[in-house]
């Protein structure tokens, strides 16, 4: 196969080129975009806005991947098809993520281990979600479950449903999560309240919460460690 030298290419093909020549892991974040985008517009290449993307969100990659649909579309350039590109191929990275995650944690020795299994789920959204962590006596997971999903400020939890999948699935501990989209860690009034009522529910049908995070988009708080709990 003859290639053309990069400089003689249309800069819509130049990140292609780069990826054949010269490998995936040379590609800069603009030029990788730009291979989604596939096509620019006229005056504009995909390289161009690629970059206007990158602009927008500050070169913030995990801003980027909590991007949907309208807000990638816009972009100048950006259609229903193009977009929708960017929103699997953001999806597509997060999935690997959980899998890698759900392979590599053996059990859950440390608020970091649950961590690695919910922070795909929960760190990119611009909503609240409460999810839970059901374990066995040896610590390994049973089971993740979203129990509910809210807007920006908060999600309703009903401890009922969490005590009865537990008692379903024969769980022995719990670990609680949620996020606060809006980057803070500290643990609201409710946060505390939700936190000490679960932990007497479940001590109600001998079973333990062993921990509660707290998820951002880069980090977490762990009231276990925290001596919250």
């Amino acid at each position: 196969m003859t290639y053309q030298k990069i400089q003689d290419l249309l800069a819509e093909d130049r990140p292609r080129e780069i990826l054949f020549t010269k490998g995936r892991e040379i590609l800069r974040l603009e030029e990788i975009l730009a291979i989604l985008i596939g096509t620019g517009i006229r005056d504009y290449s995909a390289l161009d806005l690629a970059r206007e993307m990158i602009r927008q969100v500050d070169g913030d990659l995990s801003t980027l991947g909590r991007w949907g649909l309208p807000e990638y579309r816009k972009i100048k350039g950006i259609g229903v098809a193009k977009a929708a590109v960017l929103v699997a191929a953001m999806e597509l990275g997060r999935r690997r993520m959980d899998y890698q995650a759900n392979a590599t944690v053996d059990r859950i020795r440390q608020s970091a281990d649950a961590y690695d299994l919910l922070k795909s789920h929960l760190a990119d959204l611009v909503h609240e979600e409460f999810w839970v962590i059901y374990l066995n006596r040896a610590a390994r997971m049973i089971k993740k479950e979203c129990i509910s999903r809210g807007g920006i400020a908060g999600t309703v939890v009903d401890i009922k449903l969490i005590l009865k999948s537990a008692i379903h699935l024969q769980a022995s501990s719990l670990i609680l999560a949620h996020n606060h989209p809006s980057g803070h860690l500290q643990p609201s009034e409710a946060d505390k309240q939700l936190t000490n009522r679960m932990l007497a529910a479940a001590k109600s049908v001998d079973m333990l919460v062993a921990d509660h995070l707290i998820i951002s988009a880069s980090t977490y708080v762990s009231f276990a460690d925290e001596g919250w709990m």
